[in-house]
């Protein structure tokens, strides 16, 4: 038989897979050919900021077939690690390296494997595990109708639910690309509770409800105050007990590496009483931003003047934010059960962690989850290695690999990258992370999961175009197809599936703001929406769903078929985008629950675009 000289993802060669907490023992094996003739063999590591790579010597261990096994056990402290192997030999000296996924080869040009140590008292909240997350945009979600008071005269109100979303600056007219409000309200989604609880959902993620003078609320006008559209503090108390009768809680969104210009703290404009830092020095806020020509320059997020960037590490700012007063525990006596932080990549570490201090003290089952498009054990921002997943930080992130993975697989019909995605996440990041992930396959931020998946998403840049495009039938018959393999996917891989609001009832559109149309009440894509509370219903009461570590991942002639395990309660999930049908063996044929296509004498056989969810449920 052949091997390879190592695999970081089988346990031939690592006797635990993944991340390790800290003071946790792992045994390393390298297994080198007989002919190799080797004198000596090497573990090579080294920890992130170190420059040398660091020598242990393997002891020769026994064989495997016609290898001989070399191995060694390693205790690290929290960190983040690197390491590969040297051997010497007959022949010379070599090197055993990574290659583009888990593969040792015998090459000096390959890289290093990670290895992410987390602290031992890292633990991350129990009641979103196995759920379901739903993220609603606010103002188009749902409107209850009754009237609001105070709201700015400068915003306009659009009477009409299902008009596409302004997308231009018009000239002379109060309506322009960003004040345009459809009226939803807190008071509309506590009406919608019964219809959530129906998809499953547990956890209810808040795009911003502070004052803010945009529809999308991420230039915050006051921390302490919701906006006067969305309602007021007791609108929030009474959703967040609503939420809670049905087994559902609130998670807000955090706005904190910047303000808006238009605000309480730097008052541009003069809205506001207060001493803005715009309008003099002597403003309690001044200190909170980075002027570099008073009062016209100053540091602003992504050169965006109208979104001025804090100095998250100012004592003053520091202190508003996660102090005892501060806007962190405000909101969470109020009920909420934790925060999203927006752009987390773009807030320093020491800030991240008062804010998790903040956050925990509060109540350790509080959820702090972070926005990073990236690998977040790995991810490189300003210049330095970020620390989010060491368990100091941020308990889970926006899982945006999943969601690209996802997507390019069902595009491209190529499984290769999905795989070696999904092992490298559950790879690097801490398990109690993994479980918590927020598996989205479209946010506020991205084109319509839809739209996505049935088109090319052309007339990129081009609003007015956008504006008018509608998926054809045939276009809409292959997007429906589709998102129903990638919400098989979603909810069944390690993590918490996110559903963006309308998603479940075949919403369409571009990016921003075309992404963030009303939910279309009355006019619902009413199979797609069964589909998504029969898919919720059997994540809910799959077990596996809540822990199970992914123990197999594979593909059979471009279908994809993983499995879970969770002590004895396993899930096999298949899904199969190619035009061949599809034969996949199984060892189990008797499964208490199934979602799709069932088996027949051990045998799995998918068309194409179907798909099945096979569970064995242990009591």
């Amino acid at each position: 038989m052949q091997f390879y000289p190592f695999d970081s993802r089988n346990n031939l060669y690592r006797d635990k897979i993944g991340a390790l907490a800290e003071g946790e023992t792992l045994r390393l094996r390298l297994l080198l050919h007989n002919d190799a003739k080797v004198y000596s063999a090497f573990l090579r590591y080294k920890e992130d900021n170190d420059e040398n790579f660091k020598e242990i010597l393997l002891k020769q261990n026994g064989n495997h077939y016609d290898y001989k096994v070399y191995e060694t056990e390693i205790e690290l402290c929290e960190g983040l690690y690197w390491y590969h192997f040297r051997y010497e030999s007959e022949f010379g000296e070599f090197y055993v390296t990574k290659t583009d996924t888990s593969l040792g080869v015998v090459s000096k040009d390959g890289g290093s494997w990670q290895q992410t140590v987390y602290s031992n008292s890292f633990k991350t909240p129990d009641w979103l595990a196995g759920g379901i997350i739903y993220q609603i945009f606010p103002d188009r979600f749902y409107k209850s109708g009754e009237a609001k008071e105070n709201i700015p005269a400068d915003r306009f109100i659009n009477n009409d639910w299902y008009k596409t979303p302004e997308h231009r600056y018009v000239k002379g007219e109060k309506k322009v690309l960003g004040n345009d409000y459809y009226g939803g309200d807190l008071k509309g989604i506590a009406e919608k509770l019964d219809y959530l609880k129906d998809l499953g959902v547990n956890c209810i993620y808040l795009n911003p409800i502070f004052e803010a003078h945009s529809n999308h609320r991420y230039n915050t006008a006051d921390y302490f105050k919701i906006d006067s559209l969305l309602g007021n503090e007791k609108d929030l108390k009474n959703l967040v007990k609503e939420a809670k009768k049905r087994g559902i809680y609130i998670i807000l969104d955090g706005v904190f590496s910047h303000t808006g210009d238009d605000s309480i703290y730097f008052n541009r404009y003069g809205r506001y009483n207060s001493l803005g830092a715009y309008q003099s020095p002597d403003s309690e806020y001044f200190s909170w931003f980075k002027f570099e020509n008073y009062p016209e320059k100053y540091k602003s997020w992504w050169g965006i003047d109208t979104l001025p960037e804090t100095i998250e590490d100012d004592e003053s700012f520091s202190e508003f934010i996660t102090g005892e007063k501060g806007v962190l525990k405000y909101w969470l006596k109020k009920g909420v059960m934790g925060w999203r932080l927006d752009v987390a990549d773009e807030l320093p570490d020491n800030f991240l962690e008062k804010i998790r201090t903040a956050i925990k003290t509060e109540g350790e089952d509080n959820f702090l989850l972070g926005e990073v498009w990236e690998d977040a054990s790995n991810k490189i921002s300003y210049g330095e290695r970020r620390k989010f997943l060491r368990g100091k930080e941020l308990d889970s992130v926006m899982n945006y690999p999943f969601a690209d993975a996802i997507i390019d697989y069902l595009k491209s019909k190529n499984p290769d990258n999905f795989i070696n995605t999904v092992s490298s996440i559950c790879e690097n990041y801490p398990p109690q992370t993994v479980k918590l992930l927020m598996n989205h396959i479209g946010t506020h931020d991205t084109p319509r999961i839809l739209t996505r998946l049935a088109t090319d998403c052309r007339f990129d840049g081009d609003r007015e175009s956008q504006s008018k495009f509608n998926l054809n039938e045939a276009e809409y018959k292959k997007g429906i197809s589709l998102l129903k393999l990638a919400a098989v996917l979603q909810y069944t891989l390690p993590g918490v599936p996110s559903l963006y609001y309308g998603d479940e009832a075949g919403m369409q559109g571009f990016g921003d703001p075309f992404c963030r149309a009303g939910y279309p009440w009355g006019r619902e894509n009413t199979e797609l929406l069964e589909f998504y509370k029969a898919l919720g219903k059997l994540r809910r009461e799959g077990k596996v769903f809540k822990d199970g570590e992914l123990i197999s991942i594979k593909s059979v002639n471009g279908a994809l078929v993983f499995m879970r395990k969770s002590g004895e309660n396993i899930s096999i999930t298949a899904v199969n985008p190619t035009e061949k049908q599809v034969e996949i063996s199984l060892d189990f044929n008797e499964f208490d629950m199934s979602f799709g296509e069932k088996p027949q004498n051990y045998k799995l056989v998918l068309n194409q675009n179907e798909y099945s969810i096979l569970i064995h449920n242990v009591i």
